[in-house]
């Protein structure tokens, strides 16, 4: 086979410049809010979809990726002679990884990751499998590395509102009504594919944001500095400043880089969500 392409879900949260950079092609997931039907990041952005649920007072649905469309990108490529590595969103959170497996057993030479995680998280796995893909590593190399490498993402979020998450059916609506009264703020953490809730918070988010970034990375003594994401789905400039300033206070990062939460996990966790996730060695 020839070189190998990198292609990923589009709740890889990824800049279009960071896509470009590294020659990622994405297979947009779909987003139903009102009575439209979007695909995520092609049709729909991130403010978009806040303002149709603020108009319709809906809350979004998502749907995963068909066979036929990943088998309608996977295949030009792979009729040129060119390897696939393609990067899923959890297999707990999404059919997106079972319908890859699908279409990439029918054209063959293809290789899916689960990567266990969600967002900029999985944008990590996708960057690294580009960057071997530029050393030459074949399909099944890069996916053995891959699968190695997501058991060492550190990735969390702290959420503004439950009420995405708790309607989405990923957290007991219990949890949710309890979070509103006593206006916490959750950390809400991404471990072996799953979430649950890692700590709670009390006060203004911005504050609070700080002290979960101090917290998060404190609690690691072996993290890996050549990249970091900062990932929301709405933030202010200060926001970001301030969190970049605070990773910058634990640990010189070669590089923090900000993205802005696709409309799949935006439809998920609601607006001023924001996280940071980063490997350990």
């Amino acid at each position: 086979m020839g070189k190998v392409i990198v292609t990923c879900d589009s709740t890889c949260d990824l800049t279009p410049e960071l896509y470009q950079k590294y020659d990622i092609h994405v297979a947009p997931l779909y987003i139903r809010v009102g009575d439209g039907e979007y695909r995520d990041g092609v049709t729909i952005d991130t403010e978009t979809l806040f303002q149709k649920v603020q108009e319709t007072g809906e809350l979004p649905k998502t749907a995963a990726v068909s066979v036929d469309d990943y088998v309608n990108l996977w295949k030009p490529f792979v009729e040129q002679g060119c390897e696939v590595v393609h990067i899923n969103i959890s297999s707990h959170f999404s059919a997106c990884y079972q319908n890859a497996c699908a279409a990439a057993e029918e054209l063959g030479h293809v290789y899916p990751v689960d990567s266990l995680n969600l967002s900029s998280g999985s944008g990590h796995l996708a960057i690294e499998a580009a960057l071997l893909a530029q050393e030459g590593r074949s399909g099944a190399e890069i996916q053995a590395i891959l699968d190695e490498k997501k058991q060492r993402l550190n990735v969390s979020f702290v959420l503004d509102t439950m009420e995405y998450l708790a309607k989405g059916g990923r957290c007991s609506s219990v949890v949710a009504f309890a979070a509103g009264l006593l206006k916490l703020r959750l950390c809400i953490e991404v471990k072996d594919g799953k979430m649950d809730v890692h700590r709670k918070y009390r006060g203004k988010m911005n504050a609070v944001l700080c002290e979960y970034v101090r917290e998060r990375l404190k609690e690691v003594s072996d993290v890996e500095l050549d990249r970091i994401f900062i990932t929301a789905s709405s933030a202010s400039d200060e926001t970001v400043e301030a969190v970049r300033k605070t990773i910058l206070e634990c640990y010189p990062f070669k590089e923090i880089l900000f993205t802005t939460a696709g409309c799949t996990v935006a439809s998920h966790c609601g607006p001023g969500c924001l996280g940071i996730l980063f490997f350990t060695k």
